[in-house]
């Protein structure tokens, strides 16, 4: 085993499944007790089945709900004695444009993937503050700086998460609270294997033809694999990063570099 978090209590939302379960295993690797949260507690307790025995602490819980984000930073605490990381991955998409979004699903996504992570801020750098400082990593998305057609919601909410967590950043590294962003690309995620394995058969084509188009006019034409992304977060949760905050880290094998206008030019 690792020790670059031996010592550390971290919370990490949305960790049933995907980025969040892939950095909650990091993390328990790494040495860290975790709190893990998500709404369904037989993913959760998946993802803690895959940790060392007694690393992980499941926390089934909402991040919509302030009282629930309270609940989250008490757990830890009693289960760890204090809080230095946070992880706000918990997130969700919908699609829709401004005019012919189902307002009810434009609300829940900001709820989800902004207010969430506020709740969470707000609840849990108090005792960071205390604590004498702490990192705080929020899973925002390439939508965040780029738009993906039909993602009024997403993009706008990826967007926000930036702004909070660079507006946290600015506010508390008096405290020695850091503040930083991950922005993934296309992720295999379950979810995403789920969406190719209905375009492949909707399509009739192998499920990667259809990856490959999708990566077509990225630099690094791969999905990015979710333990890179659990990598970089153990590097901003840990101390080898203590003058990091505020920045915002691209995973996604260079499509943020990309100019549309000349994405379908060949240069090999």
């Amino acid at each position: 085993m690792a020790e670059r978090l031996v010592g550390k209590v971290a919370i990490i939302t949305g960790a049933g499944s995907g980025i969040g379960a892939a950095i909650a295993r990091r993390f328990a690797m790494e040495g860290a007790k975790i709190v893990i949260c998500g709404r369904r507690k037989d993913k959760l307790e998946e993802t803690a089945a895959q940790c060392p025995e007694g690393s992980i602490l499941v926390f089934q819980s909402d991040v919509r709900k302030i009282e629930d984000t309270q609940a989250m930073v008490e757990a830890a605490i009693s289960f760890g004695g204090k809080i230095d990381i946070l992880v706000n991955d918990a997130g969700i998409a919908r699609r829709g444009g401004v005019i012919d979004a189902d307002i009810d699903e434009w609300m829940d996504v900001m709820a989800t993937n902004v207010y969430g992570a506020f709740y969470l801020m707000r609840a849990a750098i108090p005792h960071m503050i205390e604590n004498g400082g702490g990192s705080i990593i929020s899973i925002s998305s390439l939508a965040g700086i780029r738009r993906i057609p039909l993602g009024s919601s997403y993009c706008t909410s990826k967007s926000a998460l930036i702004g909070l967590a660079q507006s946290v950043a600015m506010d508390y590294g008096v405290h020695k609270i850091r503040s930083n962003v991950i922005c993934p690309g296309m992720t295999y995620t379950p979810s995403v294997d789920n969406m190719v394995e209905n375009m492949s058969k909707s399509q009739n084509v192998p499920k990667d033809d259809i990856i490959g188009d999708m990566m077509r006019f990225s630099p690094i034409r791969l999905p990015v694999p979710t333990d890179e992304i659990a990598q970089a977060a153990v590097f901003l949760g840990s101390d080898e990063s203590t003058t990091i905050t505020g920045s915002v880290l691209s995973i996604d094998s260079g499509t943020a570099i990309v100019d549309a206008s000349t994405a379908g030019m060949s240069i090999h």
